[in-house]
């Protein structure tokens, strides 16, 4: 089997990514070329991100009008519920979301290989490799981005530690599965019971939310403000941060993307109102929508003018002739992409639902090319795609992840969803990311050829997840001391704020590396 996959792959050399003309280059050249092209698929992915959680945001806002009747005093209550709850809209939409870039690319690479015993080598490699980005350059990135002397910490340690175990058994299991229980061979009932064990990671954490007895840590939750994003931070300009393609035009601002503002409820889950408020906010709302459903065609054509738009009256009021020229050039680049991504229908409709799967589609697509490119790139250079996987596509595929994480440490009051995206994204990237792709191969092995799924280079993948183990223990035991000794997991005195970084990072590199050579047969 080895013997074929080389000849194979000897032959695969000579394929090319668009046109016949690629293999008369030399192979350093054609390298270059794939390298640029995979770069600019990241910001194409970057970009759609931005409109991805923009049809989030408007998800998550969605609540529901209850009204009750005060059994004392006969008055009418009024509640305006969430109906996402705030712990399962972390782990199913904002984890889900940040995550989805590696779990497509993933089920794509499984698709690709269907009608082979032998599983792809993109997808794993690339989530594990999304696991140690999310947990070391990303905390590391945290870390530092309260203000000076500032600190943040956790607020539902609960909540936390439940995620935590959920983290870390995901990649237990991983190992189990690989190596002990069917070594190297995966079963249809392995794969399944991975998918599975993401509805019970929703299960448990909803449960700790709610403090259900029994089955939830007895710890309490510390104070949660009211507000979300505190009202002095609401007014500064994150949007070039986040999606990187959009000018901030005068009287735009409620078009930053701002994923956590949907978290701004009280501890009850809702608010009361008075009756006049209520008709009052009732009518409000109602003209509201009868605007949204009137102009959401103006609106959908408003996304192609500013996509078409290479200047905007921000960057004319420039002093600067060079960052005028460097904004012109960036906005010419990315057109293409700002184009394309119009026809994402605006997220004001239907609560955002129409925009969030178009935004998937799109994110599908993209993976889909990355695949592509990352196979030519190995074919060109010599270079496992695992170690690919590891390094290219785990950063870029990760990206998502850090800018969600990034905008939480920097406007939120507590550490909570910085750090709550980080652990959740890691046990998504294994229970679904790697499940749902391993379970469509093993049904397709089953049922056509009774034969299970072979995972080809199950011993680097095993050792890549130790290493992990072993530098996740050293960030997790980093975490709790800050915790500890300072009183905060992020933030802090700068020198300690940043050795903690620097800290992280070298935990990333000895994971990259050690993992590399692993799997490219030096050690």
């Amino acid at each position: 089997m080895a013997h074929i996959n080389m000849a194979d792959t000897a032959r695969s050399c000579d394929t090319y990514l668009l046109f016949n003309g690629e293999t008369l280059l030399p192979n350093g050249v054609r390298a270059f070329i794939y390298t640029v092209v995979l770069a600019y698929c990241f910001i194409g992915l970057s970009a759609i991100t931005g409109r991805f959680f923009k049809s989030m945001e408007s998800i998550m806002r969605h609540s529901r009008e209850v009204v009750t009747v005060d059994p004392h005093t006969n008055a009418t209550i009024v509640k305006h519920e969430k109906v996402w709850n705030y712990t399962i809209a972390d782990v199913a939409l904002l984890a889900f979301g940040t995550s989805f870039p590696q779990i497509s690319l993933a089920t794509i690479d499984a698709i690709r290989n269907l009608g082979q015993l032998t599983a792809g080598g993109l997808g794993p490699g690339t989530l594990v490799g999304s696991a140690a980005f999310d947990l070391f350059p990303i905390h590391a990135v945290c870390v530092v981005m309260p203000r000076a002397g500032s600190k943040k910490k956790i607020s539902d340690l609960g909540v936390w530690l439940v995620e935590l175990f959920w983290s870390f058994w995901a990649y237990i299991w991983l190992y189990i599965i690989l190596e002990v229980w069917t070594p190297r061979v995966i079963t249809l009932w392995e794969a399944l019971l991975t998918v599975l064990q993401y509805g019970l990671l929703l299960l448990h954490a909803y449960a700790q939310d709610k403090r259900w007895p029994y089955v939830s840590i007895p710890l309490a939750r510390g104070e949660r403000p009211e507000d979300w994003v505190p009202a002095e931070d609401a007014s500064v300009d994150y949007d070039d941060n986040y999606d990187g393609i959009g000018d901030i035009l005068p009287g735009q601002n409620e078009d930053i993307v701002d994923i956590f503002s949907a978290h701004s409820y009280s501890n009850e889950g809702y608010h009361h109102v008075s009756e006049k408020d209520v008709e009052e906010s009732s009518i409000g709302l109602t003209l509201k929508n009868k605007w949204e459903d009137t102009h959401w065609f103006s609106i959908w054509w408003q996304q192609f003018v500013d996509a078409a738009t290479l200047e905007s009256s921000v960057s004319r009021k420039m002093d600067s002739t060079c960052l005028r020229v460097i904004r012109i050039s960036w906005n010419l680049i990315i057109a293409p992409w700002k184009m394309l991504f119009a026809f994402v229908p605006p997220y004001e409709i239907a609560h955002g639902w129409i925009a969030f799967i178009c935004s998937l589609i799109f994110i599908s697509g993209i993976a889909y090319g990355v695949t592509k490119i990352t196979d030519q790139i190995s074919y060109v250079t010599g270079v496992s795609p695992y170690v690919i996987a590891f390094t290219a596509l785990a950063a870029g595929t990760s990206w998502p992840d850090l800018v969600a994480s990034k905008i939480a440490a920097e406007r939120q009051i507590t550490a909570d969803s910085a750090i709550a995206n980080i652990t959740c994204s890691n046990s998504v990237n294994i229970y679904v990311g790697i499940g749902v792709p391993w379970l469509v191969d093993t049904m397709y092995n089953y049922f056509v050829y009774q034969k299970p799924l072979y995972i080809d280079n199950a011993a680097g993948l095993s050792f890549s997840l130790l290493v992990f183990f072993a530098t996740s223990f050293g960030c997790i035991t980093v975490l709790v001391l800050r915790r500890v000794i300072l009183g905060a997991e992020l933030g802090g005195p700068r020198m300690w704020a940043w050795a903690t970084s620097v800290y992280f990072m070298i935990l990333w590199v000895v994971f990259i590396v050690l993992s590399s050579l692993r799997i490219s047969g030096v050690i």
